[in-house]
């Protein structure tokens, strides 16, 4: 059985994000996969990594709950819209504050390299934008998916990582809305 993690990054409960982590969530479920979700607005943590890494923050019991997650699960989904070009704030601090050296990566000592400790899992990146996805990558270089995708989850070893846009969500019709979410519980069912 295929353990998911469906991790949403937006921080409003009424955003068509979490209705597309609900169609997903269905749609993995109808497949046989076992699901967890974090919502990260829904976190009681503070996302401002206030001394870098020079000194260590104690993760509050919401982060030790979400990280468990993450390393319970082979396939993360992360749910997010883009904002300015980027994640929203809160998902950016989750990342600060969560994917930490000693975590999840390590760097080798006098070496350029470091450890990759998220091997084996795979990924999924479901962004919503308000523009076309061609023009958001063509235009903007996608700055969210290459931070998310490349800097975050596969320089800690998650591999492949699959992205799917959304969009343009300003001014969609219900029916359009419809379809994405059709789209997104097919995802889910494919399990991808």
């Amino acid at each position: 059985m295929k353990k998911i993690a469906i991790i949403n990054g937006h921080p409003n409960k009424d955003s068509f994000n979490f209705g597309i982590a609900e169609a997903y969530r269905n749609g993995a479920k109808e497949s046989g996969a076992e699901v967890k979700e974090i919502t990260i607005a829904y976190l009681d943590f503070n996302p401002n990594l206030q001394f870098g890494y020079q000194k260590r923050m104690e993760l509050e019991p919401d982060l030790l709950k979400a990280w468990e997650i993450i390393q319970w699960a082979d396939h993360l989904v992360w749910i997010h819209p883009v904002w300015w070009g980027g994640l929203p704030a809160i998902t950016k601090g989750f990342l600060d504050r969560l994917f930490l050296p000693g975590m999840a990566f390590k760097y080798r000592e006098n070496s350029v390299w470091w450890d990759r400790f998220l091997k084996g899992k795979t990924g999924h990146i479901i962004t919503t934008l308000d523009q076309p996805g061609w023009y958001y990558r063509l235009f903007f270089g996608r700055p969210s998916v290459n931070q998310l995708k490349r800097s975050t989850l596969e320089f800690c070893g998650v591999k492949p990582v699959r992205v799917t846009y959304i969009g343009v969500i300003r001014n969609s019709k219900e029916e359009q809305r419809k379809h994405w979410l059709k789209k997104a519980k097919e995802l889910g069912k494919k399990m991808k």
